[in-house]
């Protein structure tokens, strides 16, 4: 039988095991603690203030989305102006590439192709004429120098020399003195239409200088109402040579060059302006992409 004292015993008695266990630690401690559902955020003590840490380190590292399109869009720009620098580095002419309007080049270049053109003294091939820089496709066919599949070098030019018309992009084929008659000497008469020195404004030739074709034109730029509409062109005139083409990119910079029709503004600016356009255009794609 149990004595009067025997429940206050128990009681009092502590299980060994809590005094081993030390406190119990409460699921609520704050190092576990996270943010429930819905529960905002507390401020980062971290985050970037234009008060704490100054406009340039801001505009650098804030996450505003406002500011970020503007950063990258300027990140862009100045891409372009270092890779239009280098490009004119290595080209030695400004700007380091045209826009191709027209078919006249096909299949070899193509409408809305951007064409990349270094200076006529640069990566000279063999045969070059007169000391100009350029291979016709007169001297190509003898010595193998090809540009854009077929014999030749392929020229951006100023029509007459007039540097309000828009350049012209044909490949030079044969090289003409002061006095020559060409369409006798060196022509090829598929490409006259019929025509005779007699019937020409620029035969004999006036100066020296390159009979030009566009290589899906019937007849030479020198002819009456065909192709360039141009007398011989003078090296002089000549503002560069085709290397290389990239499909479609002239687009856009045939579309930034319908703004500069309207603004007046500089070459640099295109290029900046091309740039940027891109960077649009591709911001564009980038957002209709399902996440």
């Amino acid at each position: 039988m149990d004595g009067p004292d025997g429940g206050e015993r128990n009681n009092d008695r502590s299980d060994p095991r809590d005094a081993r266990s030390g406190p119990q630690r409460s699921t609520d401690d704050a190092g576990d603690r996270r943010p429930r559902p819905g529960a905002k955020e507390r401020p980062d003590r971290d985050r970037v203030t234009i008060d704490d840490d100054g406009v340039l380190r801001w505009f650098l590292e804030t996450d505003d989305r406002t500011v970020t399109v503007c950063r990258d869009a300027a990140t862009i720009v100045a891409l372009v102006l270092v890779i239009g620098l280098l490009l004119f580095g290595i080209n030695g002419t400004w700007p380091p590439f045209v826009a191709v309007e027209s078919g006249s080049m096909e299949p070899n270049i193509q409408e809305g192709d951007l064409v990349f053109i270094v200076d006529d003294g640069r990566f000279v091939g063999d045969d070059a004429v007169a000391g100009t820089g350029i291979v016709s496709l007169e001297s190509g066919r003898e010595s193998g120098h090809e540009k854009f599949d077929a014999p030749g070098d392929v020229i951006v030019f100023m029509p007459n020399g007039d540097p309000k018309r828009t350049p012209t992009i044909h490949r030079a084929h044969f090289w003409v003195e002061a006095g020559e008659n060409w369409v006798a000497t060196k022509a090829d008469r598929e490409f006259m239409k019929g025509a005779s020195c007699n019937e020409l404004l620029s035969c004999p030739a006036p100066h020296d200088g390159f009979i030009t074709k566009g290589d899906a034109n019937p007849g030479y730029d020198q002819l009456p109402q065909s192709g360039a509409k141009t007398t011989v062109i003078s090296p002089e005139w000549v503002t560069g040579k085709a290397m290389a083409r990239a499909p479609w990119l002239g687009e856009i910079r045939l579309a930034v060059g319908s703004i500069q029709a309207l603004t007046g503004i500089g070459s640099a600016a295109i290029v900046i302006a091309t740039g940027v356009v891109t960077l649009v255009l591709l911001g564009a794609a980038a957002g209709g992409r399902d996440p």
